[in-house]
């Protein structure tokens, strides 16, 4: 039987883009809240497509793929 990773990417629908990392963070439960997201972006320990992203209020896209900790989320449009 084969396990689900936590670092196999996720897709997370979002009614629309752009939108901004530190509410995608919240909105995908990477993180519990607002700040706790934002707090993380500052320490440099978000990934934007695979590179540190340190600017909170980051315009993203469909298709950008988003990281912390082991997880892997990427913003999806229904």
């Amino acid at each position: 039987m084969k396990q689900t990773s936590s670092s196999t990417p996720r897709p997370v629908k979002v009614r629309a883009v752009p939108i901004e990392l530190c509410q995608f963070l919240k909105f995908g439960g990477l993180a519990e809240s607002g700040g706790a997201a934002k707090q993380a972006i500052s320490e440099g320990l978000v990934l934007l497509n695979g590179v540190v992203e340190t600017q909170k209020r980051k315009q993203l896209q469909v298709g950008d793929q988003v990281g912390y900790g082991s997880h892997i989320i990427i913003v999806a449009l229904p």
